[in-house]
């Protein structure tokens, strides 16, 4: 019997953990982590368990006859809110009955290995047409949209190919911000666009934060201080890549 509720409590704090650990990863605020990761071991039968989680780690403690602290480093985090969709599906229906732990532990890592994110070439085809519309969005004129259209998805495929080569972010986004000055510079100089100032704007608009920032003070305003401040920090280092890249290219040109 003891055997049998050791197995049970590490099976409930792999689940816990595994489902915490997906959420964080595809871009979930902290306070859901850790209410998800609470429910979930509430309905295993443990209603007196603690998270604490940072953006880069998630520390679990279970209670009860064996006691289990479990900790998980989080080294990659991306935006995918239809996994942070299915893991929570998974959590109600554990929290209703519907799954038992094991169930839902072989479905949590299913939707951990799927890649359930658009291709590549549609993302960047996505983000091209969002540079365009940002810019008209701006009150630019339409003689502009395609200039940047093609700065803005240059921009964004040269971000795709340098988050697999370059380990530091600011770099690739760095990077990625002075080509897409560079060609709006290009277009503006060959007459092929007009308005320099807005063919930037609309084509950065695909690099900015703008999921993090929104967490960062969701998670601020639920009293999440270290959680929020660290996205909040990352979220201001991408924008400064994003101006310094620009400003490099404005810096060079004139």
């Amino acid at each position: 019997m003891t055997s049998h509720s050791e197995s049970h409590d590490r099976l409930t704090a792999e689940l816990c953990l595994l489902a915490g650990k997906i959420i964080l990863q595809s871009g979930g605020e902290t306070h859901r982590v850790e209410d998800t990761m609470i429910r979930i071991a509430a309905a295993g039968g443990f209603p007196d368990s603690q998270s604490y989680v940072t953006p880069t780690g998630i520390i679990f403690a279970m209670g009860g006859s064996n006691p289990v602290t479990r900790f998980v480093r989080i080294t990659d985090r991306s935006t995918d809110l239809s996994k942070v969709t299915l893991v929570n599906d998974v959590s109600r229906r554990i929290g209703v009955g519907d799954l038992t732990a094991s169930e839902a532990l072989a479905r949590l890592k299913e939707i951990e290995s799927a890649r359930v994110v658009y291709p590549d070439w549609l993302q960047v085809v996505s983000a091209a047409i969002a540079s365009g519309c940002f810019l008209i969005m701006f009150k630019g004129g339409w003689h502009d949209f395609f200039p940047a259209m093609l700065a803005g998805g240059a921009g964004f495929a040269l971000l795709l190919i340098l988050h697999r080569l370059v380990p530091i972010r600011f770099f690739a986004e760095f990077l990625s911000a002075t080509v897409i000055g560079g060609l709006s510079i290009l277009f503006a100089r060959t007459g092929f666009g007009h308005e320099l100032d807005l063919m930037i704007i609309g084509s950065v608009m695909p690099l900015v934060p703008g999921l993090l920032i929104t967490n960062a003070v969701r998670d601020l305003m639920a009293g999440h201080l270290v959680s929020g401040l660290s996205k909040g920090a990352e979220a201001l280092l991408t924008a400064s890549a994003i101006g310094a890249g620009i400003a490099v290219m404005l810096s060079a040109w004139n």
